[in-house]
């Protein structure tokens, strides 16, 4: 593999042997290297593929970006994926570490941030906000920053964005949707729902991909209605409040939910709040 571009002294791009330009990261991986010299296979870290769509600003923030920063970011994501048990979006690496680039240089101009959000990030993705904790402290350690919770929270939300792949406007909507959903059950029954439980955070992880299967327009795929109308059969009180849900989404997502999904949020209405 040869060197295309050398971006800064960590930093190539290349080709690979399907043609399509990568980013090559690893510590001296560019230094005093040019065009149509060989690739050291050894010094490569992280490699990244890139469309036409994103090549420039990647080439741009490569640069930016201090080396060290990057392959601390690397071991967040690397960590965060080990936790989440999952492959994560690879777009995670680039926004990710242009996050805590600007982060960093805003804390030590002393500037504050406040994360509106933190509380129900907290409640809805504690496992990304645990993340986003264990990311701050490795920030700590490294570069001798110390960020608020509030940072952690916003770090968490990178990771819901990596999880499942719609953009950072989308995510930061959804813990605000679980919470108004949450809220519309607790009215409707009279109650407060038992956080701890959990067909509570089953039915919290089933709202994160109701909402990104409504941003996806994806919809569940159902042959037998005699089960939606068993379900309302059986239970009603929860039927209703599924529709009640529906409206909701309707009006805040313009999008009509479908009686499949109305029959599985019954489903686990009925779960949450059995006594």
């Amino acid at each position: 593999m040869k060197i295309d571009k050398v971006i800064n002294n960590n930093v190539v791009s290349a080709f690979d042997e399907c043609g399509n330009e990568i980013i090559l990261m690893g510590k001296g991986i560019g230094f005093q290297k040019h065009t149509n010299d060989v690739v050291c296979k050894e010094k490569i870290d992280k490699y990244l593929s890139m469309t036409d769509s994103n090549t420039e600003m990647l080439k741009k923030l490569m640069n930016e970006i201090p080396f060290e920063l990057l392959q601390t970011s690397n071991a967040i994501v690397a960590y965060a994926a080990k936790e989440l048990k999952q492959d994560l979006n690879e777009g995670i690496y680039i926004s990710l570490a242009d996050h805590l680039n600007f982060a960093i240089e805003r804390s030590r101009r002393g500037i504050e941030f406040k994360n509106a959000l933190l509380w129900e990030i907290k409640k809805f993705y504690h496992l990304e906000y645990e993340i986003g904790l264990k990311a701050i402290e490795m920030i700590e350690q490294k570069f001798h920053v110390k960020f608020p919770e509030d940072e952690a929270g916003t770090i968490a939300l990178h990771f819901v964005n990596a999880e499942m792949n719609y953009d950072l406007e989308e995510t930061v909507k959804t813990p605000v949707i679980i919470k108004e959903i949450i809220n519309i059950v607790q009215y409707t029954y009279g109650c407060e729902l038992e956080t701890t439980s959990l067909n509570y955070e089953r039915f919290v992880t089933h709202l994160k991909f109701f909402i990104q299967r409504i941003v996806n327009a994806q919809v569940y795929p159902i042959d037998d209605d005699s089960m939606i109308q068993m379900t309302k059969k059986n239970y009603p009180q929860a039927n209703q409040c599924a529709s009640k849900i529906a409206l909701y989404v309707e009006k805040k997502l313009n999008y009509q939910v479908t009686d499949e999904e109305i029959m599985y949020l019954t489903v686990h209405i009925h779960r949450i709040t059995r006594n």
